[in-house]
Protein backbone atom coordinates (compact mmCIF):
# COMPACT_ATOMS: atom_id res chain seq x y z
CA UNK A 1 0.00 0.00 0.00
CA UNK A 2 1.23 3.48 -0.68
CA UNK A 3 0.24 6.40 0.93
CA UNK A 4 0.81 10.57 -0.06
CA UNK A 5 1.61 13.18 2.42
CA UNK A 6 2.53 16.39 2.61
CA UNK A 7 4.60 17.12 5.35
CA UNK A 8 3.54 19.67 7.68
CA UNK A 9 6.51 19.68 9.75
CA UNK A 10 8.46 22.92 8.64
CA UNK A 11 7.35 25.11 5.80
CA UNK A 12 8.86 23.39 3.13
CA UNK A 13 5.87 21.16 2.39
CA UNK A 14 7.49 17.99 1.45
CA UNK A 15 5.40 15.83 -0.85
CA UNK A 16 5.79 12.26 0.87
CA UNK A 17 5.22 8.96 -0.08
CA UNK A 18 4.60 6.08 2.63
CA UNK A 19 4.77 2.76 1.48
CA UNK A 20 3.63 0.17 3.46
CA UNK A 21 4.75 -3.75 3.39
CA UNK A 22 3.74 -5.67 5.86
CA UNK A 23 4.74 -4.03 9.18
CA UNK A 24 7.54 -1.88 7.10
CA UNK A 25 7.04 1.59 6.62
CA UNK A 26 10.18 3.08 4.04
CA UNK A 27 9.45 7.14 3.08
CA UNK A 28 10.59 8.54 -0.06
CA UNK A 29 10.68 12.53 -0.97
CA UNK A 30 11.85 14.12 2.64
CA UNK A 31 13.98 16.56 2.81
CA UNK A 32 15.36 15.44 6.25
CA UNK A 33 14.50 12.89 9.24
CA UNK A 34 12.05 15.16 11.06
CA UNK A 35 9.85 14.56 7.32
CA UNK A 36 10.35 10.48 7.57
CA UNK A 37 9.09 10.69 11.45
CA UNK A 38 6.03 13.23 10.15
CA UNK A 39 5.22 10.03 7.50
CA UNK A 40 5.67 7.20 9.73
CA UNK A 41 3.27 8.45 12.32
CA UNK A 42 0.82 9.43 10.26
CA UNK A 43 0.85 5.74 9.21
CA UNK A 44 0.76 4.24 12.41
CA UNK A 45 -1.04 6.52 15.00
CA UNK A 46 -2.14 9.84 13.59
CA UNK A 47 -2.16 12.84 16.30
CA UNK A 48 -3.42 16.22 15.69
CA UNK A 49 -3.97 19.47 18.16
CA UNK A 50 -7.47 20.45 18.15
CA UNK A 51 -8.70 24.30 18.83
CA UNK A 52 -12.32 24.84 19.13
CA UNK A 53 -14.56 27.20 21.43
CA UNK A 54 -16.11 26.79 24.64
CA UNK A 55 -19.30 29.20 26.03
CA UNK A 56 -18.65 31.49 28.72
CA UNK A 57 -22.16 31.04 30.96
CA UNK A 58 -21.94 34.55 32.82
CA UNK A 59 -21.57 36.41 29.48
CA UNK A 60 -23.90 36.50 26.83
CA UNK A 61 -23.03 35.56 23.58
CA UNK A 62 -19.59 35.09 24.48
CA UNK A 63 -16.84 32.97 24.05
CA UNK A 64 -13.44 31.89 24.36
CA UNK A 65 -11.04 30.15 22.01
CA UNK A 66 -9.62 26.18 23.34
CA UNK A 67 -7.29 24.02 22.28
CA UNK A 68 -4.70 20.93 23.50
CA UNK A 69 -2.07 21.50 25.05
CA UNK A 70 -0.45 18.54 23.16
CA UNK A 71 -1.75 16.58 20.34
CA UNK A 72 -4.13 13.95 20.52
CA UNK A 73 -5.23 10.57 18.52
CA UNK A 74 -6.66 11.52 15.19
CA UNK A 75 -9.86 9.72 15.47
CA UNK A 76 -10.87 10.75 18.86
CA UNK A 77 -11.46 14.22 17.63
CA UNK A 78 -15.25 13.78 17.35
CA UNK A 79 -15.30 12.05 21.25
CA UNK A 80 -12.84 14.89 22.17
CA UNK A 81 -15.27 17.69 20.29
CA UNK A 82 -18.47 16.32 22.21
CA UNK A 83 -16.97 17.22 25.24
CA UNK A 84 -15.65 20.46 24.32
CA UNK A 85 -19.23 21.11 23.13
CA UNK A 86 -20.91 20.17 26.39
CA UNK A 87 -18.19 22.48 28.43
CA UNK A 88 -19.12 26.11 29.59
CA UNK A 89 -17.01 27.95 31.70
CA UNK A 90 -17.14 31.15 34.18
CA UNK A 91 -15.04 34.31 33.26
CA UNK A 92 -12.83 35.54 34.03
CA UNK A 93 -10.74 33.22 32.62
CA UNK A 94 -7.13 34.06 31.28
CA UNK A 95 -4.96 32.60 28.45
CA UNK A 96 -3.32 28.82 29.80
CA UNK A 97 -6.26 28.20 32.19
CA UNK A 98 -6.60 24.77 31.58
CA UNK A 99 -10.64 24.14 30.76
CA UNK A 100 -10.54 20.67 30.55
CA UNK A 101 -8.02 18.51 32.60
CA UNK A 102 -6.34 15.30 31.43
CA UNK A 103 -8.42 14.03 27.78
CA UNK A 104 -5.82 11.46 26.43
CA UNK A 105 -3.08 12.40 28.20
CA UNK A 106 -3.25 16.12 28.00
CA UNK A 107 -5.54 19.60 28.84
CA UNK A 108 -7.77 21.58 27.02
CA UNK A 109 -6.26 25.13 28.09
CA UNK A 110 -7.58 28.28 27.10
CA UNK A 111 -6.31 30.61 24.19
CA UNK A 112 -8.05 34.04 25.29
CA UNK A 113 -8.51 36.28 27.70
CA UNK A 114 -12.13 36.93 28.95
CA UNK A 115 -12.38 39.17 31.55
Amino acid sequence: MEKNIICIICPRGCQLKAKIVSDIITVEGNACKRGENYAIAECTNPLRTVTSIVRVANRTDTMVSVKTLGAVPKDKIEEIMEIIRNTQVEAPVKIGDVIISDIYSTDIIATKNIM
